[in-house]
């Protein structure tokens, strides 16, 4: 004998699973640090000759315009290989990593980035001498981005 829809739908009912929605894991210092490791092994970070421009008090975490600049005289011998940007509190702690060369004329990367919230913003230039140079700005967000609200 076929189940009618009314069967069906009773049958639905008592063994229904509820959907569950999960939001991301909020970000740590720690997965910050996991994912410096992860681009700069055990390599020691030195402070100075990176310079990170980005406001300090932002009204919206949507778009905030930054730029990384490394002193480097990008000749041949002597040249910024790549510059890589993190942030603490994004459900993704790396925002993005930039290649140049030498023939880039300086060491210069602009750009957007959105923020979740009030959080630390840290920026490391690896020189064509494998070393790593980083500089760290606080950044407060008095609107935050990177989040969506579960209905």
């Amino acid at each position: 004998m076929p189940t009618t829809r009314r069967q069906f739908l009773s049958l639905a009912g008592v063994t229904v699973i509820p959907i569950v929605t999960l939001r991301p894991v909020e970000a740590t210092p720690a997965m910050l640090d996991s994912a410096i490791r992860n681009i700069i092994g055990e390599a020691p970070i030195r402070a100075g000759k990176v310079k990170l421009d980005i406001p300090p008090l932002v009204e919206n975490g949507n778009t905030v315009p930054m730029t990384v600049s490394v002193t480097s005289p990008m000749t041949a011998d002597d040249y910024v290989k790549s510059i890589h940007v993190f942030n603490e509190k994004n459900p993704q702690p790396n925002i993005g990593t930039f290649y140049l060369s030498p023939s880039c004329g300086r060491a210069q990367i602009s750009t957007r980035i959105r923020l979740a919230d009030t959080q630390k913003v840290v920026a490391i230039a690896r020189l064509s001498d494998d070393s790593f140079w980083q500089v760290t700005a606080d950044v407060v967000v008095t609107l935050a981005a990177c989040t969506e609200e579960v209905n």
